[in-house]
């Protein structure tokens, strides 16, 4: 989902409950922090050669022993104009981070309003071959790694 679109959903629905859901359906406390709003480039190249790029919206959140803590739509919103002039642009997908024995970035994949507040979806991320057709994925002597030069 991109930024864009989950500040309008926060706008159009001020002082609401914020929730995350994590792809197995549990939630984040509900008292979590958005410590940090980021822009994150990610500039590599492939085990093809091609060299790529991906930049997101990260936000940081963190849970504290602070119970009352609530970030409600308006504030998130405040903290993400806030950090426009970092992001340099709105159509960026938004990854939340997250700490539950390890820190995960999860793609927010869905923001549904309900009747205790605004509930973003998260879900999951996956390593993948960029260059399946270089790389001849499934025939093992001409897989990536038993290509010269390719890896």
């Amino acid at each position: 989902m991109k930024l864009d679109t989950i500040l309008a959903i926060l706008s159009e629905n001020p002082a609401a409950a914020l929730h995350l859901m994590l792809p197995d359906h549990s939630f984040v406390p509900a008292h979590f922090h958005v410590t940090e709003v980021g822009r994150v480039q990610k500039d590599f190249i492939d085990c093809g050669g091609t060299v790529r790029s991906t930049t997101t919206c990260v936000l940081q959140v963190w849970v504290a022993q602070d119970h009352d803590h609530r970030l409600d739509t308006t504030k998130l919103a405040h903290i993400i104009r806030l950090a426009s002039p970092l992001l340099k642009a709105t159509d960026l997908p938004v990854e939340v981070e997250y700490e539950n024995g390890a820190v995960s970035q999860f793609p927010v994949t869905e923001a549904e309003v309900t009747p205790s507040g605004v509930l973003l979806h998260l879900g999951t991320k996956h390593t993948a071959c960029l260059a399946q057709d270089r790389c001849g994925i499934g025939a093992v002597e001409t897989a990536c790694c038993a290509t010269p030069g390719c890896c």
